[in-house]
């Protein structure tokens, strides 16, 4: 059977159709992190948090770029990976 772009974009290689998956350990890492840095809103432990917060969403974006399960998923991956270099070089100031 042919596949269409529709298939492409967004079905899984079982057929089923994949616009979201239940959270993997980088996105539980990224949540926890952010919702300590509401917590810890300053000093070492806020900054030691947002590097974990950073490395983590990259992580995960990074996978979904190269692994993701459809075309949707990879670039949800690109947009998140590029937003959020964009950010962190924005707030560091470069």
């Amino acid at each position: 059977m042919e596949s269409t772009l529709f298939d492409r974009t967004f079905r899984d290689s079982k057929g089923n159709i994949v616009l979201g998956q239940m959270p993997n350990l980088p996105i539980l890492v990224w949540m926890a992190a952010t919702i300590l840095q509401l917590v810890f809103t300053s000093g070492k432990i806020h900054s030691g948090l947002d590097l974990v917060a950073f490395g983590s969403l990259f992580t995960w974006a990074w996978q979904e770029l190269f692994q993701g399960v459809n075309y949707f998923r990879r670039f949800l991956g690109l947009i998140v990976l590029v937003g959020t270099i964009a950010l962190k070089t924005q707030a560091s100031g470069a």
